[in-house]
């Protein structure tokens, strides 16, 4: 099948094929005479695979050490399933990041109770003067 077929079987763009293919996260494919690329079942799987790993949230290092796992067929499941544990403690930490954020916002909409003036509303007043607090970064694992 031909890139156009792969991005429709796995329901992305074919830019998205390319770039995976760049990344190095799906094996460059086989070319035809005319030079167009040639791709088969197995490439649709593996673009399918990094497809739902990438809804996880999961970098490309991480998707990277997965499909390094399933190439492994016959290896013990301890390397993905320790993967997929910090992956989850990578998102507590996020959650832990987005309810405080979702508590200063919370603090923030009760500086304007009102729909008053644009000139009194207190949250233009609060973003305006407040100070920048010595909060630490946020935790990421992707880049």
């Amino acid at each position: 099948m031909k890139i156009g077929e792969l991005a429709r079987a796995a329901q992305c763009t074919v830019d998205t094929v390319r770039y995976y293919e760049r990344e190095g996260l799906l094996p460059a494919p086989s070319r035809t005479d005319s030079n167009y690329r040639q791709y088969g079942p197995a490439h649709v799987e593996r673009l399918r695979f990094i497809r739902n790993c990438r809804a996880l949230d999961m970098a490309h290092e991480e998707i990277r050490a997965l499909l390094q796992y399933s190439d492994q067929a016959g290896s013990d499941c301890s390397g993905v399933n320790a993967l997929v544990d910090e992956h989850i403690a990578h998102v507590d930490v996020r959650i832990r990041e987005l309810e405080q954020l979702r508590g200063d916002l919370i603090a923030l909409r009760a500086r304007c109770a009102h729909d008053s003036d644009v000139g009194s509303c207190g949250i233009l007043q609060e973003l305006s003067h407040r100070e920048t607090d010595g909060r630490p970064p946020k935790h990421t694992h992707l880049g």
